[in-house]
């Protein structure tokens, strides 16, 4: 069924899809606007006329989101490693080489088909019957993910990734030795003015913010651990690369030849901590990095 939701307006002039937007943080603002022309945003009992109309305090918003509908994706009997499951979330720790969500060219073999099998309840935010992916991993990043079951689990998550209280900490092994032991790239990311499958940093873009420790230094080599303030696409890659110290393997922003025989860039999400949506208990899960990273970190160690 159809749910209902009905907002009253305290605002003196805003458009419409801008305050559903800060209403329902889960809802993207294409969704909320393909509502809109769909005739399923009331004001004041009458259709809305378009998504910037302007709102006037006291008006009556009524929303109407259709039940999701069900996923194109295939369900796949593709092994996790679940970190945490409980009836509204699943936190698992993503292998390197995995694409988190289909696209062109990787129709199979993803961590939402993996999802569809694995779990029973999910997420239906934005129209579509699916694990609710909050955040995503690049195809070979590593590490902790988490995935929302309910729906009420997706909104209050979503709103806690809005605000910046959720916790995402990675290990890195770069090239080269950071000047300073600790420090942040302050540095604004949008898409590459010529390679469109590129990030880089650019000015008047999306503000993206990136905290580095130095933990262990080698031979031409640093290990860092970083955490996330924003989550922009290919942020700590980009940032890291910006500032002359990309990350080892890293195809795309890194070097294009060294030693390590890494089958992609040595970087793993090993943190992640939030306020669980249903109880307000406070989670953080960790996770070691893969194989093909401890490898090398072991290497570096004993001076090979």
């Amino acid at each position: 069924m159809a749910e209902r939701r009905v907002f009253c307006s305290s605002t003196k002039e805003e458009r419409l899809d801008r305050y559903l937007s800060r209403e329902l943080p889960g809802l993207t603002r294409s969704r909320l606007q393909g509502l809109i022309r769909q005739g399923k945003v009331l004001v004041d009992g009458l259709p809305a006329a378009k998504s910037g109309q302007k709102l006037k305090a006291g008006q009556e918003i009524l929303l109407e989101i259709p039940p999701p509908e069900k996923a194109e994706t295939e369900a796949e009997d593709i092994p996790l490693d679940v970190v945490y499951e409980d009836e509204d979330l699943i936190v698992v720790n993503k292998p390197q080489g995995m694409v988190v969500h289909p696209s062109r060219g990787h129709r199979e073999g993803t961590l939402v088909n993996a999802l569809l099998h694995h779990c029973r309840r999910l997420s239906g935010i934005n129209g579509v019957l699916r694990p609710g992916i909050l955040h995503r991993l690049d195809k070979d990043t590593s590490g902790l993910l988490v995935a929302a079951k309910t729906d009420g689990a997706h909104l209050d998550l979503a709103e806690q990734l809005k605000k910046r209280l959720v916790k995402r900490e990675y290990l890195a092994l770069v090239h080269g030795h950071p000047r300073a032991k600790q420090g942040t790239v302050d540095a604004p990311l949008g898409r590459h003015p010529r390679e469109r499958k590129k990030m880089a940093v650019s000015p008047g873009a999306r503000n993206a913010v990136t905290h580095f420790t130095l933990l262990e230094e080698f031979a031409g080599v640093s290990l860092l651990r970083l955490r996330l303030e924003t989550g922009r696409t290919h942020q700590i890659r980009v940032h890291l690369s910006y500032i002359g110290h990309p990350v080892l393997g890293d195809p795309v922003y890194g070097r294009r030849r060294d030693s390590f025989n890494l089958p992609g860039q040595a970087l793993h999400a090993c943190c992640l901590g939030f306020t669980h949506p249903r109880t307000g208990e406070a989670l953080e899960f960790t996770a070691g990095p893969p194989s093909a990273f401890q490898r090398v970190l072991e290497d570096l160690r004993g001076g090979r």
